[in-house]
């Protein structure tokens, strides 16, 4: 992986380190957590369905159902509440996708509107 499309720098990386499972002294590690969170910000970053994430990051479905557990274990509050001063945690239209009914209005609105502008 490029190092420089990472998103977690050395230094955000060594503050939060020690809130996550799966720590390097914890009986029966496996996982690397950078990598994880990468992939979990690659993720979210492409909006790519979790079937598509790229091999480099393990198999889908492990890092899927470790996202879930961390979730229930409100890891990802505490990453972000350590990191929020650290980069732009808002959201914006460029990184939201809309179903496209999002965008239509109610069947018949249309047809009403011009109805009105008939009579008047």
């Amino acid at each position: 992986m490029n190092k420089a499309r990472t998103v977690l720098t050395d230094a955000m990386w060594a503050r939060i380190e020690p809130l996550l499972s799966g720590k390097a002294t914890d009986p029966g590690r496996t996982a690397d957590n950078r990598r994880f969170l990468a992939a979990v910000l690659w993720r979210f970053r492409t909006g790519s369905p979790w079937r598509d994430l790229a091999a480099y990051f393990g198999n889908w479905n492990r890092v899927f159902r470790r996202f879930r557990r961390w979730v229930q274990k409100g890891l990802f509050d505490r990453i972000f509440n350590v990191l929020s001063d650290e980069f732009d945690l808002s959201v914006d239209g460029t990184i939201m996708q809309a179903h496209a009914k999002a965008s239509e209005s109610e069947k018949g609105a249309l047809a009403k509107a011009s109805d009105a502008r008939k009579a008047v």
